[in-house]
């Protein structure tokens, strides 16, 4: 597998691009924003005018762009699953539906193509470090063909058929983002009743409270860094993406809905395009902590 096109060269998709470089693929780029793309000309990468051009010759087209519509319309109605190879393996990076992902699967069988739902958690840290979480759902035929690309990436995981990929990564946003409440909600508490919020930080490191968003995001709260590296809006279309999935299922999912409805009310007054760690500004409103 050596002709790889990424599509959709955002925040994660240009360092993600730049690592298939380094790594020694052939890689062509594409980005409705062509000027996006055009910086990774400079590390190889050749930029396409159009995503059906940036495919007609790749072995795995790599795809990360914002929400299921958008991968629905870039593949199906920009015409791009039409000029795709037959035989040629399309990995979807971005983070949509369960549903929206066995659709995509379905479709790109009946033309030959096949696909893997393989999102990803870690960020744009992650994106530039190659020590990306990948969940990938699909064929284990599909996976082992994959493991060239996702080495380039971080360390992928085989979770289970078409949709698998995205269940887990709806798994890991839920965690996540319920997980930056319960760290933003006992800080501020501490604040409140007047301790130093960056030595409870430090003090509850190491037991049973410690996780990566203690370590990483507690660390954005103490320092008032909500600079965007893990989109607000973002986390928002992952909750409610599990949330849909849930009522799809039949599964009550309580937690989930109280942090969906903290998220958007953050939205709702302006910090959506602050990083998903700014739920803490949120709470500290709430509390008159600001």
């Amino acid at each position: 597998m050596k002709k790889i096109t990424l599509l959709g060269t955002g925040l994660m998709g240009a360092p993600m691009a730049r690592r298939l470089c380094q790594a020694g693929f052939d890689v062509t780029v594409w980005n409705r924003t062509r000027a996006k793309a055009e910086a990774l000309a400079s590390h190889g990468a050749r930029v396409a005018d159009s995503a059906p051009a940036a495919v007609a010759q790749a072995d795995a087209v790599v795809t990360l762009l914002e929400h299921g519509g958008v991968v629905h319309e870039v593949l199906f109605g920009l015409g791009t699953a039409s000029a795709l190879p037959r035989g040629a393996l399309v990995v979807d990076m971005s983070s949509i539906k369960p549903r929206e992902a066995r659709e995509h699967a379905q479709a790109l069988q009946a033309r030959g193509v096949a696909h893997l739902d393989a999102p990803v958690s870690g960020g744009t840290v992650g994106a530039e470090a190659g020590t990306l979480a990948i969940m990938a759902g699909g064929d284990a035929a599909d996976f082992a063909r994959a493991a060239p690309v996702f080495a380039a990436f971080g360390r992928a995981t085989h979770v289970g058929p078409h949709g698998a990929g995205q269940l887990a990564k709806l798994a890991n946003q839920m965690i996540v983002g319920i997980t930056i409440g319960a760290v933003a909600e006992a800080l501020l508490l501490a604040a409140r009743g007047g301790a130093d919020m960056a030595q409870v930080r430090n003090a509850i490191r190491g037991g049973f409270a410690e996780s990566r968003i203690l370590e990483v995001h507690g660390q954005r709260m103490v320092e008032r860094d909500f600079a965007k590296r893990g989109a607000m809006t973002v986390q928002l279309k992952d909750l409610r993406n599990a949330l849909d999935t849930a009522e799809e299922l039949g599964f009550e999912a309580p937690v989930t809905e109280l942090f969906a409805r903290l998220y958007s009310e953050a939205i709702d007054h302006g910090l959506g395009q602050l990083d998903h760690s700014a739920l803490f500004a949120e709470l500290a409103r709430r509390n008159g902590l600001d």
